[in-house]
């Protein structure tokens, strides 16, 4: 059950949860494969995981690169995908379409090319875990783009889960974690954000990268999940 002498790929894996994740699945015994688009995030990564890392440039956006990439990389047993930029909160009247789609651009598609270029070299038993968010459940005012995203990241993990089999492909959802997808907001907003939630939480606290990457690395795992949504909220969609 556990991810002894496996090889698992993160595209976002430099930073937050997709960091948390390479550095769970490096203490399970895998190797990992972390990409993300600037170089110096990269090289930061590698410092903190294990020598027999690997680290690439990606930009998840660029089909010719995704593909290079996985070209690249070569087979491997898990794919996990959790590469985005900050999150985009606006409302409707005021959302730049051309931002919107940058946003889904990263999130969506870039997921999406991910899986259609690097399904076909994962080993048997292998898996993909994919990144979605609450907004999908539980929409609030100015998070009309995160929604979408979120309910179209939901939609397609079940029908990869159909199509790719017996290839696994699960996705999580997390609440209110303390990342760097919250740094576009000002530091006073972003601390009373992360203050409010933990207040209304039943569990007292905002996440932390390190609660959510405990579930990627079950669905690694777990060779009986598909087409599951795993929620880690500190119970968030329930207050």
């Amino acid at each position: 059950m556990g991810l002894q002498g496996q090889r698992v790929v993160v595209i976002g894996g430099t930073s937050g949860i997709g960091l948390a994740v390479a550095e769970g699945a490096a203490r399970e015994g895998a190797r990992v494969v972390v990409a993300s688009r600037r170089q110096e995030s990269v090289d930061a990564a590698l410092k903190v995981l294990p020598e027999d890392a690997e680290g690439q440039v990606l930009d998840a956006t660029d089909e010719d690169a995704v593909r290079g990439f996985f070209t690249r990389v070569g087979a491997y047993d898990h794919l996990v995908y959790t590469a985005g930029d900050s999150l985009l909160l606006e409302s409707v009247a005021g959302t730049d379409i051309a931002a919107a789609r940058n946003f889904l651009d990263t999130r969506l598609w870039g997921a999406y090319a991910a899986v259609k270029y690097g399904a076909g070299s994962i080993r048997p038993g292998g898996s993909v875990v994919l990144t979605t968010g609450t907004a999908g459940s539980r929409p609030l005012p100015g998070s009309s783009v995160a929604s979408a995203l979120c309910g179209a990241m939901e939609s397609l993990t079940r029908a990869l889960a159909v199509e790719l089999a017996p290839v696994r492909v699960n996705v999580v959802s997390p609440g209110v974690v303390r990342t760097e997808l919250w740094r576009e907001l000002p530091e006073a907003d972003r601390e009373g954000l992360f203050r409010s939630s933990a207040e209304s939480l039943p569990v007292g606290r905002v996440g932390e990268p390190a609660d959510v990457a405990e579930a990627y690395l079950y669905l690694m795992r777990g060779g009986y999940s598909t087409g599951s949504v795993v929620v880690v909220d500190g119970g968030g969609t329930l207050v």
